[in-house]
Formats: structure tokens, sequence, C-alpha cells
């Protein structure tokens, strides 16, 4: 008998493991470090939509060091979450990212500027120093400032950038008359530092039409080719994009989740999950043709990128994902 019950055991450990091994494997490397921006995909995967897919999904972290462009370049990752302006420099660059879906309908971009200092409108940029996020995320900034017609090497009818760090300190201690925020995360960083909303002068990227597509899904063009890779990225998109949808309707859950996954402060992740939510809305994932050709055509005119770009999306993985 207990011959028996140790090869019963054997072959359910077998079979567990054959299952296992039939999971596809997916590597996503995300923009940043873990927070609510991403609680789609931890959702996702903590709650089984992944492995209903027969996915094995690896969420990588990003951070100050980590360029997703390079890192799927490299082999690293199979999808990356990526800011199109970053995703189009680096297709012109040579490396052929393919956007394949789009989750964030809005983007969270915002400048702030204390409203005791001298920016109260855009007309009183020029001869003023902002701070700007690098890395990729400058581009929706110089296509502002290119649509203002301001210069950004500084003197009198120009604005002076500051290369700003990923907080809010240099509006605390006044190194910048205005800075970088995301609606989600440093905009809150500066109420908890101590500035009421009526004490902020905010200019939101959306609302002034100046938005450039955040946070799309991109996957490399040669890999698309491959019928078995572009039916795993089928399944990833649709189980991400349930993932979303469970997120925004349930925020406080969402964030807690993100907490699980190495999250930081969860009140703070609770706001993210919140405010995030409003960009994604009832996304399907489906890119907007329309937003799509006006971040395009921002980088052409601002010189960021030299020539339309051609081939550079795909409704065809959220077309089949949502059938």
């Amino acid at each position: 008998m207990r011959k028996l019950m140790v090869a019963m055991m054997a072959s359910a450990m077998t079979l567990a493991a054959a299952h296992a091994m039939a999971a596809d494997k997916v590597v996503l490397q995300l923009k940043w470090v873990t927070q609510g921006q991403f609680g789609g995909y931890y959702v996702a995967k903590d709650k089984g939509f992944y492995k209903e897919e027969g996915l094995d999904v690896d969420i990588k972290p990003g951070g100050p060091d980590i360029a997703p462009e390079q890192v799927i370049a490299g082999g690293g990752a199979d999808v990356i979450v990526d800011w199109m302006g970053g995703a189009l420099v680096a297709r012109e660059k040579g490396v052929p990212l393919v956007n394949i879906a789009q989750p964030y309908q809005k983007s969270g971009l915002e400048m702030v500027c204390r409203k005791d200092g001298p920016v109260k409108t855009e007309a009183d940029f020029k001869g003023h120093t902002l701070g700007v996020w690098f890395f990729g995320n400058e581009y929706p900034f110089f296509a502002w400032m290119n649509k203002l017609g301001l210069s950004t090497e500084g003197g009198a009818n120009g604005v002076t950038v500051l290369k700003q760090s990923f907080d809010v300190q240099p509006l605390v201690q006044k190194q910048a008359d205005c800075i970088s925020v995301m609606t989600y995360n440093e905009y809150w960083q500066a109420i908890d530092a101590g500035f009421k909303p009526e004490e902020l002068t905010v200019f939101n990227y959306t609302e002034m039409g100046n938005d450039l597509l955040e946070d799309g899904l991109y996957a490399m063009e040669d890999k698309l080719k491959d019928p078995a890779f572009k039916e795993k990225m089928v399944k990833f998109v649709r189980a991400s994009m349930k993932g979303w949808k469970y997120a925004t309707e349930n925020p406080d859950e969402a964030a807690g989740i993100v907490m699980d996954n190495g999250g930081q402060d969860e009140n703070h992740q609770k706001r993210m999950m919140g405010e995030v939510a409003k960009l994604v809305g009832d996304s399907s994932g489906k890119l907007d043709e329309a937003l799509y050709s006006r971040t395009a055509k921002a980088l052409l005119d601002q010189k960021i990128i030299s020539k339309e770009p051609a081939g550079a999306w795909t409704h065809d993985i959220t077309d089949a994902a949502s059938k």
C-alpha cells in the first residue's frame, strides 16, 4: 500500500511539473519600480489571469539605471512598458519596437509651480528654470516648449532646463520655478511635503492637449513575425487587460497586491491606484490611431525623430485578444 501511495504521489508531482513546464514563459520589463502605475500586471499575476492563459509571467521592476528599450534589445524581455516618445526614438535608432497595446488612454504628466513664484501662466516661462526628467521622459516637455516657440537653451527669451531628480526637492528647495510630476506620484509627494493644492499652479499636459502617449506595451517587430510568439502576446495582452479592469474597479485591493510585490507606502499606493484608474479608464488596450498620430507629429515637429515612423504599431494583438 505504501508503495502504491508513493507511486501516486510521484505521478501527481510529475503531472504538476509537466503543467508548470507547459506554461509559456513571458518576461515583462517595467518602466519604473514596483508601484501602482503597473497595478494591472501585478493583479493579473496575483489573480491567476496569466496562468489561465497558460502563461508564466516574470514581472521585472525598472529603476533609474534601467532602460526598457535596451533591455528588450538585449533579449532580456519579451515585452516592455514604455512611453511612446522613447519607443519611437528607439525605433528610429534601430530597436524596432512595435506598440501592441495601449492600456493608458491619458497622460499623467504635469508641471507644477509654486503659486508664490514667478510663473502663473505659460507666458511667464521665459527666463525661468523648469525641472525636467530625462531618460526618455523629456520628449513631451520639449514638444510643448517647441509649440510655445521657447528655446530650451536658457537666456531671457528661453527657459533653463534643470535635469530633475525623481522627487520634488527642486521645488521644495526653490532650485527650479516649476518641476515635472505625475498625477499619480510626485504630485502627492509635493502635497506630503507640505504644499496645499491651492499653493500650486498646475499645467496638465492632457488638459492642454500636449500629452504624448504613456505606458504602452511594446514588443520587437522581428519576434512578432513568429506566429507562436504573436499568439503568446495575444494571451498576455488579454490577461493584462483583465488585470487592469480588476485593478481599476478595485484600487485598494490592487494597491495591496502591489505592496505584496514590493511596493512602498500603502497609503501612497492606494492614492496612486486611484489616479492611475483615471488614466486607464475603460481602455480595451487598443491603440487610438489619432492619439498615435498626434504623438508622432509632436516628435517630428520637435525633430526628436527625423522621419514619419512606419510599422510602429499594430492592432493585430488587441483585435485577437478581444475575440
